[in-house]
């Protein structure tokens, strides 16, 4: 590092071979993978080559978001049931928007990010034979997607954080991107560095301006998580995508955000075993007053709706082919109608869904097939919802209750949120962008297509994140920028 004056301001410099913007999952495997394969190939010191800018390490999406049990979706490990890369990017895929390379590339890293993963630490269940658990998640034909609980990501990147601080990167934390530094145009324009603030060394006479230099760089900073209202991103995921459309990035799929059911006190997604228990959906007018079944206005039977409501778990994300005839995506249009009237909606776990005059009172039993199967296959056909809750994932009761939420005595309130944006930035196979010796990893990346399985978005972060730094480091070098 050096320093310089420039305009009465102290600005320090610093020199690396790779910048990761963003200590999320995506980031920190990042510059893990960029340290071994350095060293690997015999490169002196490759710590001191690589490091990581963010803005808050505890901050962002794969810190502070999670469900009921965060997916992470991979290519099958079950003894029982075959599976192949093809058809992995062939799931991928059938959503729309999504590139067949970049598929096919998620799905033959997916198995070596995951172990990747289970060595780095990462609490993924398995049996006594040595097998990973996996269950089916949203958009997937197979059994792929497996989870460490309800902070699967989480458990992500302080897994691999503290491999790359063993191996002596350093983490520059509270560093706010304001500015990428470019050189050259058209084929020749490269981004040669990053201008931050730190917000730790802000005074009434210097902004704290750090100047990252580097020959490569990775961003992965996560979504644009302040664009929407309604969100379910924590309150630290902004983003950087204006700088990085300022620099010349080419944006792509910018359009596909997913939505889906969030608690809003707290944010966080109410999907999975949250809407299997089939709790009651009731909506109260701004103060809290004038509860309203009004879901029963829509539906034609109890069974029927109380078997939407366990479909949600699954089929989580809105998915406007799957509103007719009154399929799950069904209740995400309700309930967003209803908050447009300025009503407030909530998941009430005490009691099961109430019916209208014209329905049959709810009884478990009336289910359709799938869900009765699915409830009587994991002994969860106890009389109320809390109570199922407790029997099949006591842990997704737990992160309200770190939270200040006691599911056991008050109603969740919920509406239909902003969670993930599937477009972002264009890249290549090798994930690297538009702009030569810039990759882009994790959220930023814009490779999920229309729609997705659940949870791989998480894959996609591994195998981008170790396809990136396998490029840099093979085909770009390990050299250190120069002053």
């Amino acid at each position: 590092m050096s320093t310089k004056t420039v305009a009465g301001q102290t600005i320090k410099e610093h020199f690396f071979n790779t910048i990761v913007v963003g200590a999320g999952a995506a980031g920190m495997n990042c510059a893990k993978k960029l340290c071994e394969y350095m060293d690997q190939k015999g490169v002196d010191q490759p710590e001191k080559r690589i490091a990581v800018v963010t803005a808050g390490l505890p901050l962002g999406a794969s810190r502070m978001s999670g469900s009921d049990k965060q997916t992470y979706y991979k290519m099958g490990t079950s003894p029982d049931i075959a599976d192949s890369a093809e058809s992995f990017a062939k799931s991928l895929t059938a959503g729309g928007c999504c590139h067949g390379d970049l598929a096919l590339a998620e799905g033959i890293g997916s198995l070596r990010g995951f172990f990747n993963l289970v060595e780095a630490g990462v609490p993924f269940p398995n049996d006594p034979m040595g097998t990973y658990i996996g269950y089916k998640t949203d958009h997937d034909p197979y059994e792929r997607a497996t989870s460490a609980g309800p902070k699967t990501s989480k458990f992500m990147s302080q897994c691999l954080e503290k491999i790359i601080r063993r191996f002596g990167v350093e983490i520059f934390d509270h560093q706010e991107a304001v500015e990428f530094l470019t050189t050259g145009q058209g084929d020749d324009k490269r981004i040669i560095g990053i201008v931050t603030l730190n917000r730790k060394a802000v005074t009434e006479n210097n902004f704290g301006i750090n100047v990252f230099y580097c020959e490569n760089l990775v961003l992965a900073a996560g979504g644009p998580g302040a664009l929407y209202e309604t969100s379910v991103y924590p309150l630290g995921q902004t983003g950087i995508h204006g700088i990085a459309f300022k620099a010349g990035l080419a944006g792509e799929n910018l359009t596909e955000s997913q939505f889906g059911l969030a608690s809003t006190k707290f944010r966080w997604n109410v999907s999975g075993t949250y809407m299997q228990v089939v709790p009651r959906i009731f909506s109260t007018d701004a103060d809290g007053n004038d509860e309203r079944e009004f879901l029963t206005d829509f539906f034609p039977s109890m069974s029927k709706m109380a078997t939407d409501i366990f479909l949600k778990g699954y089929q989580w994300p809105f998915d406007p082919q799957r509103i007719e005839n009154h399929q799950s995506s069904l209740i995400d249009v309700i309930v967003f109608n209803e908050t447009q009237k300025g009503r407030r909606v909530f998941m009430d776990f005490l009691k099961n869904p109430i019916g209208n005059d014209k329905m049959d009172a709810f009884a478990i039993e009336d289910l359709e097939d799938e869900a009765l199967d699915y409830l009587k296959a994991t002994d969860a056909m106890q009389p109320l919802p809390i109570v199922r809750l407790k029997h099949m994932n006591p842990p997704a009761i737990d992160i309200y209750t770190e939270h200040g939420i006691d599911l056991f005595t008050e109603p969740l309130e919920i509406a239909v949120c902003a969670q993930h944006n599937n477009g972002g930035f264009g890249i290549d196979r090798w994930w690297q962008s538009n702009i030569k010796h810039t990759f882009v990893i994790g959220e930023m990346a814009g490779s999920h297509g229309v729609k997705r399985p659940g949870g791989s978005a998480l894959n996609a972060g591994q195998v981008g994140s170790q396809r990136a730094a396998e490029f840099i480091v093979n085909a770009y070098g390990c050299e250190i920028a120069k002053e």
